[in-house]
């Protein structure tokens, strides 16, 4: 009988643990996202500084990320990802022209579009839009597209291809 409630007090602390960690890894990886859509806004709106400033926020944010509140796979997908993030998000907080911070963006969108694909963290739905101009994604937090590779350009240019359902 102790035996058994030993189990069952395990399994529950088990349960309860992993489920804080899964608060804690939704919470973080959102306010990530919130970060890379403020670079993708500022890009889309073709305001270089406003990028350039917004980029600092979301590698500060992939650096302080509670990486063990992750599985395994996604520790290593993690891993992987942050570093192509971090890689881009520098070349655009150092670029002052806009076309290159565009350049620099698309590696930035495509690691934060598998994470967001793999990890379905998200608290509101995310929208995966395509230009066929640019032959590139990237998130958007609403359904209207908003082209960050084109900005005034080519502000609507592209399509819903996705939604990644909130969680």
């Amino acid at each position: 009988m102790k035996k058994n409630l030993v189990i069952i007090a395990l399994v529950v602390i088990s349960a309860f643990a992993a489920n804080a960690q899964s608060v804690v890894a939704k919470r973080e990886f959102n306010n990530t996202l919130k970060a890379y859509f403020e670079a993708k806004n500022a890009l889309a709106k073709d305001n270089a500084v406003q990028a350039s400033e917004s980029v600092k926020t979301l590698v500060k944010n992939i650096e302080e990320f509670p990486v063990k509140t992750l599985s395994a796979p996604q520790q290593t997908l993690w891993k992987a990802e942050a570093e192509t993030i971090k890689k881009a998000a520098l070349a655009i907080s150092t670029e002052k022209a806009i076309k290159a911070q565009r350049n620099s963006f698309w590696p930035l969108s495509s690691a934060m579009l598998k994470l967001a694909k793999e990890f379905k963290l998200n608290n509101a739905d995310v929208y995966v839009q395509y230009c066929p101009m640019a032959k590139k994604s990237w998130l958007n937090e609403v359904e209207a597209v908003q082209n960050p590779f084109y900005g005034s350009m080519m502000y609507d240019c592209g399509e819903v291809t996705e939604t990644i359902a909130k969680k």
